[in-house]
């Protein structure tokens, strides 16, 4: 799934330099293409800091692209590329980015209700107050729906507290 979204923003990328070519990583399969740091000029010393620093503050998992390329990536204790884990606020950077970029592609006004997009009924606010929530309420956490639910995988419907 992270993979998916991963590809989906870089679709809505619209160049990243004309002299290179565009990397897409692969739909099937986990080998992606890498760089090396070296390649990079990057000082690897100053590395094995960085891993040491991310293990102690208790990271699951870290990830550096470059081009799209895997510079480096990193597991710690018993956290595997395959473990799944609630990424919470990372979703918000994504979601913030690509409502950024369809944006600026016509493909939607963050002054738009949220509604416009998923239909009524979406929460269980009276439709009056549905549809008063946008996309902008909905990226600065301002829509007025209780996010303090059990069941932080989205499987219930928001509580209406506007």
């Amino acid at each position: 799934m992270i993979k998916r979204i991963v590809i989906f923003i870089l679709l809505l990328i619209p160049s990243v330099g004309k002299s290179q070519s565009i990397y897409f990583p692969p739909l099937l399969g986990n080998t992606w293409d890498t760089l090396s740091p070296a390649s990079l000029g990057w000082c690897e010393p100053k590395i094995d800091s960085l891993l040491d620093y991310l293990e102690a503050k208790n990271s699951k998992a870290f990830i550096l692209l470059k081009d799209g390329k895997i510079v480096i990536e990193k597991y710690f204790g018993t956290f595997t590329i395959d473990s799944v884990w609630y990424w919470a606020s990372a979703g918000k950077t994504l979601t913030g980015f690509t409502v950024g970029i369809a944006q600026q592609e016509g493909l939607l006004s963050i002054q738009d209700t949220t509604s416009d997009y998923l239909g009524n009924g979406w929460t269980v606010c009276p439709p009056l107050k549905e549809e008063k929530i946008t996309i902008r309420h909905q990226l600065t956490m301002s829509s007025g729906l209780d996010d303090g639910v059990p069941d932080h995988y989205c499987h219930l419907i928001h509580v209406c507290n506007i």
